[in-house]
């Protein structure tokens, strides 16, 4: 069989699962494939769930399919196919360890066990019965895996001493180090007012406290991370968890300034990454006139432009 056609089988298998048409495209097709580690001549019954990361996808997809994705295609993947893979319930993120850091580079993911004894019978004259079956659990199952995930929580101290939790794994590590640690040493006494979840984007919002400070925000508009406000000061610190999605370029904060532009308190802008190993991949597109926090020496800041520290431009 070539290449082209068993792609093809892939895509359909993605249609018949659900996925809607840009998880069904070449990309998501090859996604999928190098998961079940299935070779171009392999029976559907031989697809397997090994636990790959991205990196190790798109070394599969090059070797065994003949396409070799740039570099920088991996957040791509990541982002388009295989967190709406997960959202499914078709795979899962780091079975083995849900609560693994960020930047680990053991993050991996798994096609799920119930979703692959269904594949394992694709193209027989058992796979439309299963299928039923499946899609009928699917809810049920996503409980399960819900049940699950509640109980590896993310728990995090806000600076008024209230608890907190947010889902296990994506960025939330790293923002729960913001909260933690950045926002003492940096931002004492500050009230917070905007959390992100990896889950839920809206984890924590306080509407009417921001509404006094000028801040009427479009829920389709791209939030920063955390929003703290420093009432000592009058400033509002936007900070961007750059692990995943890149730091405050000078697109963002632009997009930012315009998100806040009716605020009261002067802006700040940062960026915090785990470490600097991760910062200086993005170094050339952190914007002037902002900051960066790394969580490996959460003492220091780094500061784009010396005419202020941790403060507003005008």
């Amino acid at each position: 069989m070539s290449g082209s056609d068993r792609t093809q089988q892939a895509s359909l298998l993605l249609e018949a699962l659900g996925m809607d048409s840009e998880r069904c495209n070449e990309r998501s097709a090859l996604t999928l494939l190098a998961l079940l580690h299935l070779q171009q001549d392999d029976d559907w019954a031989d697809a397997a769930n090994p636990m790959l990361g991205t990196r190790a996808i798109m070394d599969w997809i090059r070797d065994q399919y003949g396409k070799d994705y740039a570099a920088n295609s991996r957040e791509t993947i990541r982002r388009f196919t295989l967190h709406q893979f997960a959202d499914a319930l078709l795979i899962q993120q780091n079975p083995d360890k849900p609560d693994r850091a960020v930047n680990s580079p053991k993050w991996n993911y798994q096609v799920t066990p119930q979703a692959l004894a269904v594949i394992q019978r694709y193209g027989s004259s058992g796979f439309d019965v299963a299928l039923v079956d499946y899609l009928e659990q699917v809810p049920g199952l996503k409980a399960q895996y819900a049940a699950a995930r509640e109980m590896n929580r993310i728990p995090l101290t806000l600076p008024n001493g209230e608890l907190f939790t947010l889902s296990p794994g994506g960025q939330n590590v790293l923002i729960k180090q913001m909260v933690e640690e950045f926002c003492p040493l940096f931002t004492p006494g500050a009230e917070v007012l905007y959390i992100g979840d990896a889950d839920t984007k809206w984890a924590l919002f306080e509407e009417e406290r921001l509404a006094e400070l000028g801040v009427t925000v479009d829920q389709h508009g791209k939030m920063p991370d955390l929003v703290v406000y420093m009432p000592d000061k009058d400033w509002l610190v936007l900070l961007e968890a750059a692990s995943s999605h890149g730091p405050v370029d000078s697109q963002r904060r632009s997009e930012l300034a315009a998100l806040f532009n009716a605020a009261t308190p002067g802006l700040v802008f940062v960026s915090c990454f785990p470490d600097r190993r991760k910062m200086r991949q993005y170094l050339p597109q952190i914007a002037w006139e902002t900051d960066t926090w790394c969580s490996e020496d959460p003492t220091h800041l780094i500061h784009f432009n010396g005419e202020r520290f941790l403060g507003p431009y005008e």
